[in-house]
């Protein structure tokens, strides 16, 4: 019975901590724009090639760079493909490939920051040294050089855009987690004698995760300005695609002639870092509106 309820106090107790959440995400409407955009933008990548009112790589050249208009909403580009259909196509490549470089980069971030600050000493020297070499270099840079070496491809630019940005996440994860180690619950924990995975799984980790959501969602809009950047150089996905950085590189040299096939793919990455920067501000100020918890 005792069990019984406690449960219910604990369910109850999470079910209050959300809706505080919730509540504190209602008084910013930058926070509330930034979240709505977000989905829009996830429900176009996954939709976008069903709703595209024409297929991407459809080639009209009598009707190339047509301005906006009732049958091309965006316009035509060079090749007389209609931009708005590869816009809304385009953005299933941003999305997958910058939120699969930043899975990797807080997989990996993740693994490192927590053993590295839990075993401290020499370990933890060597493993932070090395991402003070990765984060001196700067990011596009090294992106360029790797990519030149490997080749650009959709597969080497998510390894490369989660390779860069790991150094970042595990020196979040390395400083919450030398805070939390000294806390009385972990050194409770270790009396109890609990292995060190236990306590790193079970006591340290639950505590990291509001602070690695929000770094995951910083890393994102990161990432998603790397992934056009790598596009419009000629080192991103490859054409056919739609790529908006690839798209924006590709309308320089028309875009005297007809700005809007610049415009288009452009203003998409802008709004969409946008509304990540915007979604991550309000992660935070949802998950992290205390600093760290000791629950």
């Amino acid at each position: 019975m005792t069990d019984t309820t406690g449960a219910i106090k604990r369910r109850e107790s999470k079910s209050s901590a959300v809706l505080k959440a919730f509540k504190r995400l209602w008084r910013y409407p930058t926070t509330l724009i930034g979240f709505t955009l977000v989905f829009l933008f996830l429900v176009i990548a996954l939709f976008g090639p069903t709703i595209a009112p024409y297929t991407y790589t459809q080639q009209n050249l009598v009707n190339k760079l047509q301005p906006p208009s009732e049958e091309h909403i965006f316009g035509t580009d060079q090749f007389g493909r209609d931009v708005y259909s590869r816009v809304l196509v385009g953005s299933r490549d941003v999305l997958s490939v910058a939120g699969a470089g930043t899975a990797v980069a807080v997989f990996l971030g993740l693994l490192l920051g927590l053993i590295s600050a839990y075993r401290g000493g020499l370990f933890d020297e060597l493993i932070m040294r090395f991402m003070d070499v990765i984060l001196s270099i700067p990011p596009l840079l090294l992106a360029m050089v790797i990519l030149f070496s490997l080749g650009p491809s959709r597969l080497n630019v998510i390894l490369v855009v989660g390779f860069l940005y790991i150094p970042m996440v595990a020196r979040v994860v390395r400083s919450v987690v030398l805070d939390l180690k000294t806390r009385q619950f972990v050194e409770a924990a270790r009396l109890r004698g609990e292995s060190s995975f236990y306590i790193l799984y079970r006591e340290i980790f639950p505590n990291v995760l509001p602070h690695l959501a929000v770094e995951a969602s910083m890393r994102f809009s990161y990432s998603i300005f790397l992934v056009a950047s790598l596009g419009f150089l000629g080192l991103g996905v490859q054409p056919p695609s739609p790529d908006w950085g690839l798209m924006v590189g590709e309308a320089r040299t028309w875009f005297h002639q007809a700005r809007w096939v610049l415009f288009f793919p452009a203003g998409a990455i802008a709004l969409l870092v946008v509304a990540v920067g915007f979604m991550s501000d309000g992660l935070r100020r949802m998950l992290l509106p205390g600093g760290v918890s000791d629950a």
